[in-house]
C-alpha cells in the first residue's frame, strides 16, 4: 500500500495532467487526494514544493514502467532493449498517459517559471544519459558526445510524438512506427554501424 506522500504525489500528477501547473490549487489537490490542505502543507510546505516533488515523482515513475520487463519474456539484445525502453513511453495505459501529460505541462510551465528550469533540465539530462547508455550498448565504439547527441534527438522525438499522440493528432501505432524508424536512423549514424549494402 502506498504511503501518504506517494498518494499525494499521485493525486498531484493527476491534477497537473488535467489542469496544468498553473491550474494546480492546493484545495483541489486536497480534494483529489481526500485529505486536508494542512496535510499537504505539512508534506510540501508550499505550492512550488508540490510542483518540484511531482516532477521528481513522475520521473521516477517513468523509470519504473520503462524498466519493467516480464520475467518470463525472452532476453533482448541491446537494440531490442533500447527500442523497448523508448516504446514503453508510448503506451495507451492510464499511468503512462498521465505521466506524459504531466511531464509536458511541467516542461511548458518551466518556460514561464524560471525556478523550474533547473529541475526540468536535470530530469531531462538524466533521461538523455540513460538513453545514451543504452545506445552505447548497441554501438560500444561510439564516443560519449556522439551518443549524447543521438540520445537528445531520440528523447526529444519521444516527447514530440507523445504530445501529438496524446492530443489526438497522431495515432499511437503510427507514433511507435516513427520512433522505431528514428532509432534505426540514429543507429546507422553512430560509429560502429555497418555500411548499407550497395545495390548493383
Amino acid at each position: 500500500m502506498a504511503d501518504r506522500r506517494t498518494t499525494l504525489l499521485e493525486a498531484a500528477a493527476r491534477v497537473i495532467a488535467r489542469r496544468g501547473v498553473r491550474g494546480l490549487r492546493v484545495e483541489e489537490l486536497a480534494a483529489e487526494a481526500g485529505v486536508s490542505t494542512a496535510l499537504i502543507y505539512y508534506h510540501f510546505k508550499h505550492r512550488m514544493g508540490i510542483v518540484r516533488a511531482t516532477l521528481e515523482f513522475i520521473s521516477e515513475r517513468a523509470d519504473r514502467y520503462t524498466g519493467r520487463r516480464d520475467p518470463d519474456a525472452p532476453p533482448l539484445d541491446a537494440r531490442g532493449e533500447l527500442l523497448e525502453t523508448l516504446l514503453l513511453e508510448l503506451q495507451d495505459v492510464p499511468e503512462v498517459r498521465e505521466n506524459s501529460t504531466a511531464w509536458c505541462e511541467l516542461r511548458a510551465c518551466a518556460v514561464f517559471e524560471p525556478e523550474l528550469h533547473e529541475e526540468v533540465a536535470k530530469a531531462t539530462l538524466v533521461w538523455v544519459q540513460d538513453v545514451a547508455e543504452l545506445l552505447g550498448r548497441v554501438r560500444p565504439t561510439a564516443g560519449a558526445a556522439v551518443l549524447a547527441m543521438s540520445a537528445e534527438r531520440l528523447t526529444a522525438m519521444v516527447e514530440g510524438l507523445s504530445t501529438r499522440w496524446l492530443s489526438g493528432s497522431l495515432p499511437l501505432a503510427h507514433a511507435r512506427e516513427l520512433l522505431i524508424e528514428a532509432v534505426d536512423v540514429e543507429l546507422t549514424r553512430l560509429p560502429g554501424s555497418r555500411p548499407a549494402p550497395v545495390a548493383c
